[in-house]
């Protein structure tokens, strides 16, 4: 449950930042061309905004509703500044948008005045359009403001890995220094892959650990090259659905961690042992164990009983006799994997690391809108997910590292799902914008509501269906 909670956490902070990016997009474009943006808001309100400031009447509403007058009703009224109403004089532009928190996370909005969306009917415009609304902009205005979002989405993730690459650079561990290979999960076995194989090539393409795409061009590979027992060359077939067999499991292969101790707990059996910084652990009795994958059921296996350890120390092969406790634990610490196997760090300076980030950012977008053809087919309907699979994409335990690795990732990936030609979506009023402009047609206000409602009908299946497969592949699968 702790993990549940955490991980929710954790996508809600990222969500929540990438939809105050996407709507200021808008906002942006809109206070450029002098639209007014008539509410502003992180989150949804039906029915209750928990805060409301009103920059006009210098007021911040606490848990504050409309009644059917269409006045505000409010738990708490607090005076943040002047009442700017009661003047006389003009109020500025960004004066006149309220801004608000809404209590439903998913998601946010900025209402532009005079634009048809999920707020606003034809009804609610049947009066003389004002030189301040939308539908009195240009078309190319317009368009700019409808696509900001996703532009800033896009801008967001640059930064993001810039920030990244400047802080923690890069380090990586080159396949030919993992001396015990990888790991692989049960479905790629079934494929063909073998404990300890090292990934050479697929489909021909020389696989690198520097580049950001290698794990997924082997997933989608339809050969693979690997180097086996550390001599033999050989070469998997996969099967065409080995993409959707590996869905669910995330990464399908790791770095193997050869059990090098860091430290021992002092009383513990390891200690006991004689066991030394830099022990390398590579028998139990007479099972070997090259990497923690075998010592640790390996343990299990004389949990409670003393049996001979086999460690490497300085190039020679000691014997101690130790006993695992109950648990199979002997009380050492590992030593990470990058201070196990050679690994190769890049640093970046300020300057450096911008053409860096616009690497990652346009590969990143690259690969995921390459990787979304899998959907159209019957198996990749199956693998569609909604919250709680983009939640799982989390680590469990906090890391800086990784919450903006993923906040970046999901920032491209709402970036290309909004403009995706779909009423509702900034993609769908960007089509209509450019029909508009290609044959000076302005489409009706009526066919613009109903094609809205018509993508709200759809996407709302979507969210029903997508987070359906999460409850089903987590209750019932």
């Amino acid at each position: 449950m702790e993990t549940f909670l955490f991980k929710a956490l954790q996508l809600v902070a990222a969500l929540s930042l990438l939809v105050l990016v996407h709507e200021l997009g808008h906002y942006f474009f809109a206070r450029i061309f002098k639209i007014r943006v008539e509410r502003f808001y992180l989150f949804f309100n039906p029915w209750i905004s928990l805060l409301q400031y009103d920059p006009a009447k210098g007021t911040l509403r606490l848990i504050t509703s409309d009644k059917e007058d269409g006045t505000p009703r409010q738990l708490a009224t607090i005076r943040v500044g002047r009442d700017l109403t009661a003047s006389g004089k003009p109020i500025p532009a960004w004066r006149q948008t309220i801004y608000g928190l809404g209590w439903l996370p998913l998601g946010g909005y900025c209402k532009i005045a005079g634009m048809i969306d999920e707020t606003t009917s034809k009804d609610d415009l049947s009066a003389e359009p004002n030189d301040w609304e939308f539908r009195s902009r240009p078309a190319y205005q317009r368009l700019l403001v409808m696509v900001g979002g996703v532009l800033f989405n896009f801008i967001a993730a640059v930064v993001i890995y810039i920030g990244m690459a400047w802080h923690w650079g890069e380090k990586y561990i080159p396949f030919d220094n993992a001396y015990e290979g990888f790991d692989f999960v049960p479905e790629a076995i079934d494929a063909g892959f073998r404990t300890a194989d090292i990934p050479l090539s697929a489909d021909g393409r020389r696989l690198d650990a520097s580049d950001s795409d290698w794990m997924l061009a082997l997933a989608e590979a339809k050969s693979v090259t690997v180097l086996r027992n550390h001599r033999d060359t050989v070469e998997i077939t996969l099967p065409d659905d080995f993409i959707f067999r590996i869905n669910e499991a995330g990464a399908f292969l790791a770095y193997r961690l050869p059990a090098v101790v860091a430290a021992t707990v002092p009383g513990e059996a390891a200690a006991k042992a004689g066991m030394m910084t830099g022990d390398r652990i590579v028998a139990v009795d007479t099972i070997d164990t090259p990497s923690y994958t075998e010592l640790a059921p390996a343990l299990l296996t004389y949990a409670g009983r003393e049996t001979d350890i086999t460690v490497v120390r300085d190039g020679h092969a000691i014997t101690l006799r130790a006993t695992p406790s109950d648990g199979g634990k002997l009380g050492f610490q590992l030593t990470p994997l990058t201070d196990v196997y050679p690994t190769v760090s890049k640093n970046y300076g300020f300057l450096g690391s911008i053409p860096r980030g616009v690497s990652l950012g346009t590969s990143t977008l690259g690969n995921y809108v390459s990787s979304l053809r899998h959907v159209f087919s019957s198996e990749g309907a199956k693998s569609i997910g909604g919250f709680g699979a983009i939640g799982n994409m989390f680590p469990e335990k906090w890391s800086w590292y990784g919450f903006w690795n993923i906040t970046a990732f999901l920032s491209l990936a709402l970036a290309f799902m909004n403009i995706i030609p779909i009423p509702a979506l900034d993609g769908g009023h960007v089509l209509f914008l450019l029909w508009e402009m290609v044959t000076r047609r302005k489409p009706s206000e009526k066919f613009l509501e109903m094609a809205q409602y018509a993508g709200m009908m759809f996407l709302f299946a979507l969210l029903l269906y997508a987070n359906g497969m999460d409850l089903f592949r987590a209750f019932l699968k």
